[in-house]
């Protein structure tokens, strides 16, 4: 581990803390912090663990910041943190024994379907609500959850806007409730794969502590932010998030 210089920790504070907000509001904050790790020397893989270390705190923060959206929610929660979880167990050992770049190719595919998911969310809803006459959970949501869940262990980019994008075709419910419920699965996932790299993989604890801290404050400001939008206002940005982020995926 290295002492991180000065600057090099100014840096990375306010990428932690835009990652921690802009996660928190919508998703893929690694967006950001990563390819700042990578530009200032940090090795791939170094960069890659020690960003889902030191975002954790401003995922929980984020959660925490929507915690009045799900009230009476607690069994739906753990039902879908249950899948979550078991995902982000099978990404991290992904990401522990295949070749790092081994996602590359798909990984823009599949946020760029979860963008177009968000956009045409509301039309492909009131159609689904025709056929459904509840729709909290069933085998293909929770599939869908481990799934994201594998993928946000082996590279969180992104994750958000997939849930998003699940949750809202399956589930009725409104989008900023969707949204709460997000942050509380981002946030497992993040814990679980941030709690095993931090034992079995390379990391550095300067850089983490001060993600940390940083994304823990964009955690809670992205709360107070995304609470306000309206539903057309966050899908909005959601979908230009998203296509920023797709944009960085292939151009890397």
């Amino acid at each position: 581990m290295r002492q991180v210089e000065w600057w090099h920790a100014v840096v990375i504070a306010l990428a932690g803390l835009w990652a921690g907000t802009i996660n928190t509001v919508v998703g893929s904050g690694t967006l950001v912090t990563f390819p700042v790790l990578v530009a200032l020397g940090y090795p791939p893989l170094v960069a890659t663990t020690s960003n889902a270390v030191g975002l954790t705190p401003g995922t929980i923060a984020g959660a925490f910041g929507y915690r009045s959206e799900l009230e009476g929610q607690r069994s739906r929660l753990i039902r879908y943190g249950i899948a979550s979880f078991l995902g982000a167990i099978g990404g991290t050992v992904l990401l522990l024994s295949l070749p790092q770049d081994a996602f590359e190719t798909i990984v823009p595919v599949l946020v760029l379907l979860a963008i177009v998911l968000v956009a045409v969310q509301p039309l492909l809803t009131t159609r689904l609500k025709q056929r459904t006459v509840t729709r909290e959970s069933s085998p293909l949501l929770y599939f869908l959850i481990f799934l994201i869940g594998v993928y946000g262990g082996y590279f969180t980019a992104a994750q958000g806007i997939m849930l998003v994008a699940a949750m809202g075709l399956l589930v009725a419910d409104s989008l900023q409730r969707l949204n709460a419920f997000k942050n509380v699965l981002a946030a497992v996932v993040n814990l679980v794969a941030g709690a095993i790299y931090a034992v079995v993989a390379p990391v550095d604890w300067w850089v983490i502590l001060v993600l940390a801290v940083s994304s823990t404050v964009g955690g809670l400001l992205g709360a107070k932010i995304g609470k306000r939008l309206s539903p057309t206002v966050l899908r909005g940005v959601i979908v230009v998030v998203g296509l920023v982020a797709v944009a960085i995926l292939i151009l890397e």
